[in-house]
């Protein structure tokens, strides 16, 4: 998710953290995980993605001006991946290909400007190309077993899903899974979560037949006080959701849609991803709006 102004998100985080406070049947199937700082002062962090080389990726956003990609090592030192790109959003590694999005600006989804992309870079040699062009405000991105990648849009009239084939064609998949933000893909299944509307839910769809019919699990709290963000499906195919103004993260069980919080205090966290090569790969890793990396272990 990317907001107007981090300085309006901030001043209501207390609020939403107070007014989201789990129910005892929301928190008490599962403890909360301990959380750690990596690393810290970067920029407003989008998303995070994990080379398979030693290195986390992740994207750093602002207000005003360029945006870039950072890497963050185990050891938390920080460095440049690719510099000056414009309001990158998703990212997603496959192979020694690093997929990720720009023109994710909420400008951009609001007055339906298309100059969103989907770029690449060579995680061997560094070559930056354009992958797909032509996308309103491309945030989350995925990637399925045939190749596709989906990636989500959740501001403006025809936010929503779309698809981005193997032969680099662009289609909308569907306008009716609400302020689209999150998207993981796992088991067969595509998840999306929603981010302002007030219902907060999470959309489940087929891989094979995104377009087709859905299942829909309410999460508990305001879509609007709890902002859902990125999300991650876990080797166990449970939903790891971060819910950006309420500051915590939720599991959900997607069989039952049984949910539980495993982590509060964890302020304007965007996203999460479970550790790659290099890393613990036990422990969920989460960014925030805050320019903070943090580990969450379980207890």
């Amino acid at each position: 998710m990317k907001v107007g102004a981090a300085a309006v998100v901030a001043g209501l985080v207390l609020a939403a953290s107070a007014a989201l406070a789990p129910t005892a049947e929301a928190s008490s199937s599962c403890a909360p995980w301990s959380v750690s700082t990596v690393a810290s002062g970067f920029g407003m962090l989008e998303n995070l993605e994990f080379d398979g080389r030693g290195s986390m990726i992740v994207s750093e956003t602002s207000p005003i001006g360029p945006g870039a990609l950072r890497t963050v090592a185990p050891n938390g030192d920080r460095g440049t991946l690719v510099a000056d790109v414009d309001s990158p959003g998703g990212l997603v590694a496959h192979d020694d290909t690093l997929y990720f999005t720009t023109g994710n600006s909420a400008a951009a989804g609001l007055v339906d400007t298309r100059t969103g992309t989907v770029d690449t870079i060579d995680l061997g040699t560094g070559t930056r190309s354009t992958y797909a062009s032509g996308l309103a405000m491309p945030n989350g991105l995925a990637r399925s077993q045939s190749g596709d990648l989906f990636t989500t849009r959740n501001l403006g009239a025809a936010a929503g899903l779309s698809r981005i084939t193997s032969d680099r064609a662009v289609s909308t998949v569907r306008t009716d899974v609400g302020t689209a933000n999150g998207i993981g893909i796992g088991g067969g299944k595509i998840y999306v979560a929603n981010t302002f509307d007030l219902e907060t839910t999470l959309t489940v769809l087929d891989e094979k037949n995104p377009s087709g019919p859905s299942a829909r699990i309410r999460i508990d709290g305001i879509g609007t006080l709890a902002m859902s963000d990125d999300l991650t499906v876990g080797d166990d195919g449970s939903i790891y959701l971060a819910q950006n103004l309420a500051g915590r993260v939720v599991r959900i069980d997607p069989e039952s849609g049984g949910t539980c919080v495993i982590a509060t205090g964890v302020p304007l966290t965007s996203s999460v991803a479970f550790g790659g090569v290099g890393f613990d790969e036990t422990a969920l890793y989460a960014i925030s709006f805050d320019g903070t990396v943090r580990k969450l272990a379980r207890s």
